[in-house]
Formats: structure tokens, sequence, C-alpha cells
């Protein structure tokens, strides 16, 4: 699984000019599904987002992470991270688990992120969303699982 986690003063989702989930300050996650991935990739990326330290501490260090400052989570899948552009003008997608198995797989994250953090919101799966954000810093890392 991929991630790219940004640190934010705020988000959100909307899908039809609807705001569909929203967060304050805390880390907008994009993700992406591989077809290799499966549960044990969903803990592992979880467990990287949760912990990775991106908030300042009282000496203004990068050593806090959003379980430790108590921020929000916002997850949104976004297939496109898997994109190869190595080659020409157009991105293949081949990288990317099909519907069938990404889905579940980005709805089991959402969960086991609600367990075990608590303030989680989940963009639509499949849906032409809207994201609107402001990156804090900015601060913006590539994770993978």
């Amino acid at each position: 699984m991929i991630a790219l986690l940004q640190r934010v003063r705020q988000a959100s989702v909307s899908v039809d000019h609807r705001v569909i989930a929203e967060i304050g300050p805390g880390l907008l996650a994009l993700v992406a599904v591989r077809p290799d991935d499966d549960e044990r990739s969903a803990e592992r990326l979880l467990q990287r987002l949760l912990g990775y330290r991106v908030f300042a501490d009282a000496d203004g260090r990068m050593n806090c992470s959003v379980a430790d400052c108590g921020g929000d989570v916002l997850l949104v899948p976004q297939f496109t991270l898997t994109a190869d552009t190595r080659k020409g003008t157009r991105p293949g997608f081949s990288g990317a688990a099909p519907p069938d198995l990404a889905e579940p797989l980005f709805r089991y994250l959402v969960s086991r992120a609600e367990a075990l953090h608590g303030s989680v919101a989940s963009g639509s799966f499949g849906a032409d969303m809207d994201v609107a954000l402001i990156n804090q810093g900015p601060v913006t890392f590539w994770l993978e699982s």
C-alpha cells in the first residue's frame, strides 16, 4: 500500500458539492492499494502513518506523531498514486489493485484506524471527490508498507 501524507491545518472531501468528511489539524493521507497488498500491508501502513513523526515538539523539531498530538486523520482512496509515469505522456495504472480487492482493503484500513486512533474520517471509494486542504509547512511524505 502507498500513502501520500500531508500535515494539514484542515482538510475536507466533497462529493457532488456536498462535504462528506472533514478534519481539523492532523494528517490527510491519500491511499492506494496495489495488487499484492493484504490486511498485513494495511496494518503496517497504518502503524507507520499513526506513528510517523511530522508534528513539532516543544523545541520545534518534528518529533511527534499524529497519535502523540491527538490530531485528526483523513483517509482518501486514490489509485492514481500507483501510476507508472516513466514513459510517454499518459500514465499506466497496471500497478493498482482491482476495485474488488482495493475497496475492502481500504475499508479495512479505515476501520482499523478508527479502532486505534478514533478521530478518523474518510473519502468515498470510487467517487469523484473534491479534496480541499491547507497543507501546513508544507509537509508531505510518501509512505509504503
